[in-house]
């Protein structure tokens, strides 16, 4: 069994500890390499400049099992390579045109509600039972929504286009909502699944 002086309260730290700035580097790329790759699951809709995308799964699964520090930095740094010029946005996209367009709202909430959900597990063990964990994780999805859509609403409103409120849930609330929840749930159902799994192994 992994000996610890104090028990751990994200799965990371149960591999991970004690944990070495070269170990925090590793976690931090891999989680924006993980984002990286759910992105490249893109679809367009007609009707509206946002795509959909896996990447709110990675933040969700991110922030939960690394915690609240080192899911802010994850997706930080996704957030830095891709506005830097790497082709690991929505369907290969990069360049800060991507932050300071439609979706940008959307990214730049990534890292606090990673954040966030991080918090939650961290303080309540809020991965621990589904129920809990799929509260943490539509918080979390909640703010990434009222990040994006803010900020979509004022780009739209200085492009000279609609930015009511009723448009801005027609183009970006209403198609990507049944989808989060869904991404919520499973990433909800996978981390009690994980400490259950931990458990009977004695890890």
């Amino acid at each position: 069994m992994n000996t610890l002086t104090l028990k751990p309260k994200t799965l990371v730290q149960i591999f991970y500890a004690p944990t070495t700035p070269q170990r925090r580097l590793a976690l931090t790329v891999f989680g924006a390499a993980l984002v990286a790759l759910l992105a490249q699951v893109s679809l367009r809709l007609p009707f509206t400049p946002v795509p959909i995308t896996g990447q709110t799964l990675g933040v969700l699964l991110i922030g939960a099992s690394m915690g609240s520090a080192l899911g802010f930095r994850s997706l930080s740094l996704y957030l830095l390579a891709g506005a830097a010029g790497m082709p690991i946005f929505a369907g290969g996209g990069a360049g800060i045109g991507w932050l300071l367009g439609p979706s940008g709202g959307y990214l730049l909430a990534f890292p606090l509600a990673a954040w966030l959900v991080g918090q939650l597990v961290e303080r309540f063990g809020a991965d621990r039972r589904p129920l809990t964990a799929l509260a943490a994780m539509l918080a979390a999805s909640g703010l990434i929504y009222l990040g994006g859509l803010t900020w979509l609403g004022g780009y739209l409103a200085a492009a000279g286009q609609d930015g009511g409120l009723r448009h801005l849930l027609e183009i970006g609330f209403y198609p990507f909502v049944i989808g989060d929840f869904f991404k919520a749930a499973l990433a909800a159902g996978l981390l009690p699944g994980s400490w259950k799994l931990i458990k009977a192994f004695d890890i």
